[in-house]
């Protein structure tokens, strides 16, 4: 089960971010935990000085904002595929397990690309 974190002190924004957050999770029907983060020294160890932000398996996707509900989609689904944001072992590229920041082949479309290279990336 992915953890996502909801960064903020309460205010409109945060409890709005919080909202998307669920009905995407509905919506999608994902396997995912949602913690509220409300204490401003655990909202700073994230290196966030402004919120709402969204952390993803203690990853950072989005700060200082609400996510729109087709951005908090694509969000959700991008850590629901990405094959080394998980901690279950998944591998990438459908074999042999990559490290991050190794390529990877996509036999499929004949093309390289950086594995875990960003937190918005999917391996192949």
């Amino acid at each position: 089960m992915k953890t996502i974190k909801i960064l903020g002190t309460g205010c409109p924004n945060c409890k709005r971010t919080e909202g998307i957050i669920e009905a995407v999770i509905t919506q999608l029907n994902l396997d995912f935990k949602i913690e509220k983060v409300e204490d401003i020294q655990e909202i700073m160890k994230y290196d966030v000085m402004s919120t709402p932000a969204i952390v993803i398996d203690e990853t950072v996707v989005l700060k200082g904002r609400v996510p729109s509900l087709s951005e908090a989609k694509e969000l959700l689904e991008n850590a629901n595929t990405s094959c080394c944001s998980s901690n279950s072992g998944s591998s990438c590229c459908g074999g042999g397990h990559h490290e991050h920041g190794e390529s990877c082949n996509s036999e499929s479309e004949g093309k390289e690309e950086t594995c875990c290279g960003g937190t918005e990336s999917n391996c192949c």
